[in-house]
């Protein structure tokens, strides 16, 4: 805890204005109260957001209310509703548009800083999820104290305590605080790296964290060196969403690599969230690849054209491009989402599909819609319109031609990903021997 006082003492200034994201729970709570305590002149604006998931939402929300005003901070707060199909947004999604929401608060208080609660153990865990999923090198390095989150100056200065020293500062200090049940279940990847794997680390190291905060320091050295020179290439390379492949191939593996991912980066996905090295690798094989003229998709409609020396990124005539491939065990698709076969899931929503392999005429495929599309929707009889099911889930006119379609060798139409189910998904208690998500 010292470490970070000292730390907030150096960085703030009386007068200083700061934004704190506040969700109520342990963490925030902590961290507000420990800017409260500081001998500092301060305007803290306390930032809210309900994500409208759970029920408990709007009491939390009254809680954080109550207490703002009993402490006379200014507070702003905000609601998401879900998407316009009534769809929920997934975990990138959603740090997008809080960052998003936190942005309009800060230029509208002209504040300094933006401060999160992210603490020691959410170090560890973020550092070894990156490691298990993939990642790069700055990735990798999990988050610092301070960084920059496009315009955004963020601070998380609970990095040097663990998840048991806030809460012993809450109880010596009579904190109050709401709790967030969904923490305490191993639904979520986190939650099982929380409470499986950060008990052991810290049986062999009480203190892991600022072992782990070193090794994010050090990684991030080098992330900001080969920054460097990669922006340098950059500068010289990339104009008017295109990129200069003369001499590209000569340059080190390294700085190809991250020419490719700050382009992503910086201009169409902002942190990498829809992208992985899967898809930088597509692109490195064909800037490499002898064939003047070749074309990719990469995700949320971005189409790669390489012409000669000459790399165009463009979101231009996609909309009408057809396909149809035989489902594999992964499929990567157009849209730059997936169809994966996986083992097993209790899941039931219209993301997933069991089916029994015995009902279908086999292979499966993959495709876009064809004129006179129809489906029986499951627990129903009569086949519907395909058109009319888009219209019924408020599905955009700029997404119907690219929707993957799963459909089997007679072109019965089985799945929707992500929309509708037909006649033949399967109950989890009825057989299956098939089972896919569209992630």
């Amino acid at each position: 805890m010292h470490e970070t006082i000292a730390y907030l003492n150096n960085l703030l200034q009386d007068n200083d204005t700061i934004v704190l994201g506040l969700s109520g729970g342990p963490d925030s709570m902590c961290l507000l109260n420990i800017i409260l305590s500081l001998n500092k002149k301060l305007k803290i604006v306390c930032a809210h957001i309900n994500h409208g998931l759970r029920k408990e939402s709007l009491k939390e929300q009254e809680f954080i209310t109550d207490y703002c005003q009993d402490k006379n901070l200014i507070l702003e707060t905000t609601t998401f509703a879900k998407k316009s199909n009534e769809e929920d947004y997934n975990e990138q999604e959603l740090r997008e548009k809080r960052y998003a929401y936190f942005a309009d608060v800060i230029n509208k208080y002209q504040a300094k800083y933006l401060f999160t609660a992210h603490h020691g153990d959410d170090l560890v865990e973020t550092i070894l999820m990156r490691i298990s999923r993939g990642s790069n090198l700055r990735g990798y390095s999990g988050f610092q104290v301070k960084s920059k989150k496009r315009e955004l100056t963020v601070i998380k200065p609970l990095i040097f305590m663990t998840k048991k020293e806030i809460e012993k500062y809450n109880q010596d200090n009579n904190i109050p605080y709401v709790i967030d049940q969904t923490n305490l279940e191993d639904e979520h990847t986190r939650n099982r790296y929380r409470h499986n794997i950060l008990p052991f680390l810290k049986e062999e190291n009480k203190d892991i964290h600022l072992k782990y905060i070193k090794y994010s320091n050090e990684l991030d050295k080098y992330v900001t060196y080969v920054d460097k020179q990669v922006q340098k290439e950059i500068n010289k390379r990339y104009q008017n969403k295109t990129l200069n492949l003369k001499g590209f191939s000569k340059l080190d593996n390294l700085i190809q690599t991250k020419i490719i991912e700050y382009i992503l980066d910086d201009n169409y996905y902002h942190n990498l969230y829809l992208v992985s090295d899967k898809h930088v690798n597509m692109l490195l094989e064909i800037i490499n690849n002898p064939k003047p003229n070749i074309k990719t998709n990469l995700p949320d409609n971005l189409l790669a054209i390489k012409s000669y020396n000459n790399l165009l990124f463009t979101k231009e005539k996609l909309n009408k491009e057809k396909y149809k491939f035989e489902l594999q065990e992964d499929n990567l698709l157009p849209n730059g989402r997936h169809i994966t076969k996986i083992k097993d899931t209790a899941k039931n929503t219209n993301y997933y599909i069991k089916l029994n392999s015995k009902e279908l005429t086999l292979p499966l495929y993959i495709r876009t819609r064809e004129p006179g599309d129809k489906m029986i929707i499951k627990n129903m009889t009569s086949p519907k319109k395909l058109k009319d099911i888009f219209i019924d889930s408020k599905l955009p006119q700029a997404k119907r031609d690219t929707l993957p379609i799963l459909v089997d060798s007679d072109n019965n139409i089985i799945w929707l990903p992500g929309i509708k189910k037909s006649k033949f998904a399967k109950s989890n208690n009825e057989i299956y021997d098939i089972i896919l998500w569209y992630n």
